[in-house]
């Protein structure tokens, strides 16, 4: 891989990771539209270190109480502070690990397709413009979350597994519908992307590790920064916009973009 392939590889993963846009396709269709060979098991692992790195990072408080507030649910302490929000992430993270488990074959083969990913682009950005207008006027924080809520936002998770879908655009759409604020929902779903990005990354590692697949790891460290520092950014940004504009800007993105792919491929 050359300099210029890491930098834009690494920030379109920082960047796609937490909008509602789709990493996963952006990650498939920036190297085939810029005709360059796939990056690679390794770096894929090292972009997503970065992005779980900026979440923990910018989160750091909430989670360190919610750990703190899980340990003492443990120890007979209930489900005050935290505690609630906590193991709704755990719970709403179970759908997606066991989907992925189940199906992870037939997502890197039959879906990794052009065609799928801008039908999911489309219909996705539609329902995420629907959520977002009928949600407009919900105003739950992540912290009134219910199991049931924890629930349904799961299962939405696990149709991310689908290129094109979006994991944070999928579960924001059904946290808006449940009746979600704009920042309680994308909150939420960052906060839900932290157990399962370890899943995945823990499960991508090993395949790394049997593989035997040689590591330039200063390619993996610039990887690693520039996903990490991109990510950061667009977390911060992002909670900022959807206060003020909503998720219209990213629907209508997504629905050029899905109206492209599908002119180029179809």
């Amino acid at each position: 891989m050359d300099f210029v392939q890491i930098v834009v590889l690494a920030v379109v993963q920082g960047l796609t990771e937490f909008l509602p846009i789709s990493s996963s396709a952006h990650l498939i269709l920036v190297p085939v539209l810029f005709g360059w060979p796939d990056q690679g098991l390794a770096f894929d692992v090292a972009v997503h270190v970065g992005t779980l790195s900026a979440v923990i990072a910018y989160f750091r408080a909430e989670l360190l109480a919610m750990l703190r507030d899980w340990l003492a649910s443990l120890g007979g302490g209930g489900l005050a502070g935290e505690a609630r929000l906590a193991w709704g992430v755990l719970l709403g993270t179970i759908p997606a690990a066991l989907a992925g488990l189940l199906f992870h074959d037939l997502v890197e083969t039959t879906l990794r397709s052009p065609r799928v990913i801008a039908v999911a682009t489309l219909g996705f950005g539609v329902l995420l413009g629907i959520a977002d207008w009928v949600g407009r006027r919900g105003g739950r924080s992540e912290q009134a979350l219910r199991w049931r809520d924890a629930a349904i936002v799961g299962l939405a998770q696990a149709l991310a597994l689908i290129p094109g879908t979006s994991r944070s655009g999928i579960t924001m759409t059904a946290a808006l519908f449940l009746g979600f604020s704009r920042e309680g929902a994308a909150r939420f779903s960052f906060l839900l992307s932290i157990p399962l990005i370890l899943l995945a990354g823990g499960y991508e590692t090993r395949k790394l590790l049997l593989s035997g697949e040689p590591v330039d790891w200063q390619v993996l460290g610039w990887g690693i920064l520039l996903s990490g520092l991109s990510a950061y950014l667009c977390i911060h940004a992002f909670l900022k916009v959807i206060r003020r504009l909503g998720m219209q800007p990213f629907v209508l993105y997504r629905l050029l973009l899905g109206a492209w792919l599908w002119y180029l491929f179809a």
